[in-house]
């Protein structure tokens, strides 16, 4: 995926009805979200700089604790707690007809927004 691709695929990610920003989740500034409308962003072992929450950022797909909470979101959004995407023919899918598509998603940030997008 494109630089802006991502955007577009995190914009798609914080309009869906089961989006929130959870502790751990990184935004696109490089500020980590710790809870209570607060973000912070270490520069070094020994500087820390927080921020209020900025409405107008979105979260970064690319980071492994953000697609974790995203993860989060989709499980309490079906439901389903053990629900997990699966590597599939060199892309990504879920296993239940109201998220697949016949061609796999190309990267995992994809398929969970899909899924919080497809959630009742």
């Amino acid at each position: 995926m494109t630089p802006d691709d991502m955007i577009g695929l995190s914009r798609r990610a914080i309009a869906c009805k089961g989006w929130r920003w959870l502790r751990g989740m990184l935004r696109q500034d490089d500020y980590r979200y710790i809870g209570s409308g607060v973000w912070a962003r270490w520069s070094d072992a020994h500087s820390l700089t927080t921020a209020l929450h900025a409405p107008d950022q979105l979260p970064d797909l690319t980071d492994s604790a953000t697609r974790g909470c995203l993860l989060t979101l989709v499980r309490e959004a079906w439901g389903l707690p053990t629900l997990t995407p699966n590597p599939w023919q060199g892309g990504w899918e879920f296993v239940w007809a109201e998220v697949g598509s016949e061609d796999p998603f190309e990267t995992e940030a994809e398929a969970l927004v899909a899924a919080l997008e497809a959630a009742p």
